[in-house]
């Protein structure tokens, strides 16, 4: 099952008509959902096929991600990128990095990926920019930390995708600890005068943001 706020039967009709995962993510889709705890953090092939579309659109040739997970948008975003390009992508867990790399590295595009294993803050710390494209999909507490690092590292016409900005709904409910947090994220990009932004009610709620 892959988080969504839309119905089932839209979210079947759309991946019908979503161009196909090739066999190495579909697989890699399968794996996730099928052997992983925390299966529905994976972002799925519409979310996927829509950051592949960014980095495709935007000529993107770096990328920064917060939040690998079992790497598969690492590996959506990297099959857009010329052969050159490549994505850094962060996660505090060895183990779950281990399975990412060992995905990657069955694909085509392995190459163009590097795994930084650790807090993603502190990863941040030690990079130099540009990126192109930045997607954040980690640990929610952080996101404004998180958001207020990649913007200084982002291009000058890059954009900064993040993920889980609905929360499930959940940013509509004051009660909600989660909620409130995520909603307090939003109204702090929707504030911040140096960006403009759209809020796309795509699977579980993705923010796309470029430098005013």
């Amino acid at each position: 099952m892959v988080l969504t706020l839309v119905s089932e039967q839209i979210e079947e009709y759309a991946r019908r008509h979503t161009t196909p995962l090739p066999p190495h993510l579909a697989e890699l889709e399968r794996f996730t959902l099928e052997e992983m705890k925390n299966s529905l953090m994976l972002s799925g092939p519409i979310e996927g096929g829509l950051l592949q579309l960014l980095v495709w659109a935007s000529g993107a040739t770096r990328i920064l991600e917060l939040g690998c997970f079992t790497g598969f948008s690492a590996q959506m975003m990297a099959a857009a990128l010329p052969d050159e390009g490549r994505i850094i992508t962060c996660e505090l867990d060895p183990g779950t990095a281990a399975i990412a790399r060992r995905h990657a590295d069955r694909g085509p595009d392995g190459h163009k990926i590097e795994i930084r294993v650790g807090p993603a803050l502190a990863t941040l710390e030690g990079l130099d920019g540009p990126f192109d494209l930045v997607f954040i999909d980690a640990d929610k507490e952080p996101y404004v930390d998180y958001y207020e690092a990649a913007l200084g590292l982002l291009a000058g016409r890059g954009i900064i995708a993040v993920d889980n900005v609905l929360l499930n709904g959940r940013v509509l409910d004051p009660e909600s600890g989660s909620g409130s947090m995520m909603a307090a994220f939003n109204a702090h990009v929707a504030a911040d005068e140096r960006v403009t932004q759209v809020l796309l009610p795509i699977r579980d709620g993705v923010m796309l943001i470029r430098r005013a």
